[in-house]
């Protein structure tokens, strides 16, 4: 999937779960989302941007996908 639309789509999950006062609690159901309804490749896809710097990940996007990138085993 072109790296542009998961960007995209992670950071409109993000502006969902931006309404959730407590940070922590939003950053978990954003990694819970991802988990539950991403395919693997999609989720490796969005890994391997951030790493690279991941370009137009929003604040919250970016660390759910860094907190992803701790609960996740490389292949």
């Amino acid at each position: 999937m072109d790296i542009e639309r998961l960007v995209q789509m992670a950071n409109d999950i993000g502006a969902y779960f931006a309404s959730e006062p407590d940070r922590a609690a939003a950053i978990a159901g954003m990694v819970s989302h991802l988990e539950r309804f991403w395919d693997p490749r999609m989720r490796r896809q969005l890994l391997a941007h951030l790493a690279m710097g991941g370009a137009g990940l929003a604040d919250l996007p970016r660390a759910a996908v860094a907190d992803l990138a701790t609960r996740t085993r490389p292949p």
